[in-house]
């Protein structure tokens, strides 16, 4: 099944679609939009278009774990995705995905405003990855194959 990530912002919301197998990013794009609804609306159509089961949405948590102002703003926009969509919404874990994502884009040349404008879409497929990644990880267990120890 394909799931959508989504790393909500207030001008910019990076979205990634997996691939039909639910391995990989395949599609990503970036929404400018100020209005909420708006970018739960075309994230439903991102959705419906590629078949996604499922939402993944990026839950800005302090580096210390707590909810701040933009934990309570990701967590009040699950709410209209899942009523925009119909679809299951699972707050993720996203700390330091921006980073890393500026970073990634550094490392590959992407500097100043071509940096900016795909930032969001490459926070996005790392959050789609790390949930991806979880999803392998939770089937593993409930399939009763064996586990490898850290």
């Amino acid at each position: 099944m394909r799931v959508c990530a989504v790393d909500y912002g207030d001008a910019r919301t990076g979205v990634a679609v997996s691939d039909p197998a639910g391995l990989i990013a395949g599609h990503t794009e970036v929404i400018k939009a100020y209005r909420p609804e708006a970018v739960a609306e075309r994230v439903a159509a991102i959705a419906r278009e590629y078949g996604a089961g499922k939402i993944a949405l990026g839950h800005p948590l302090n580096m210390d774990g707590s909810r701040g102002e933009r934990a309570q703003k990701a967590e009040a926009f699950a709410e209209l995705l899942r009523g925009a969509t119909g679809l299951p919404v699972a707050l993720w874990d996203e700390r330091r995905t921006t980073v890393d994502a500026h970073r990634i884009l550094r490392a590959n040349g992407k500097n100043g405003r071509k940096r900016k404008e795909v930032v969001d879409a490459v926070a996005a497929a790392l959050i789609l990855e790390g949930y991806l990644a979880w999803e392998r990880g939770q089937a593993a267990k409930t399939s009763g194959a064996p586990q490898e120890r850290e």
